[in-house]
């Protein structure tokens, strides 16, 4: 899962990884792509959501252990 930037939002819980995610893509230009970690397992449809509501692009996610792995599109 190659990423053009990383955001590690280990220990953050609802909305934080999905705000701290929606700041990190604002620095990013079209077509970079964001790695985000997160524990929080709530995380993983609130990605979801928030790719279908920016137009972001929801590229890939994985579950390993107690880590959850979003790697989204910037739009």
């Amino acid at each position: 899962m190659h990423a053009d930037k990383e955001l590690d939002a280990r220990g953050l819980n609802c909305p934080l990884p999905i705000l701290k995610a929606k700041k990190a893509l604002a620095d990013m230009h079209s077509g970079q792509t964001l790695k985000v970690i997160s524990t929080d397992a709530g995380s993983v449809r609130d990605f979801q959501a928030f790719a279908k509501q920016t137009g972001n692009v929801l590229v890939e996610q994985q579950t390993v252990a107690n880590e959850y792995f979003t790697l989204l599109k910037r739009r």
